[in-house]
């Protein structure tokens, strides 16, 4: 069997870093705002159009982030027993 017997382990692992990274990456560093240059429209109409947040959901990304950590730990221990 590919990776022997601990490939769920092995994913856990990686889905759970990535959400844990993820949601930290998007809180320490929020996206920058993308100006719309080749739009005649003003800054109003562009933010209402627009379904990217701002900033991230703080509570929402520190639970996640908590999670995917939480996870991750736990299959490391688990590829260490």
């Amino acid at each position: 069997m590919f990776l022997g017997d601990n490939l769920i382990v092995y994913l856990v692992l990686a889905l759970g870093g990535a959400l844990a990274v993820g949601n930290i990456a998007a809180l320490v560093r929020p996206p920058k705002a993308q100006l719309d240059q080749e739009s005649n429209s003003t800054s109003e109409e562009n933010e209402s159009d627009s379904t990217d947040l701002a900033k991230a959901p703080v509570a929402r990304s520190l639970v996640m982030a908590i999670i995917g950590a939480t996870a991750a730990v736990w299959s490391i221990a688990s590829l260490l027993k």
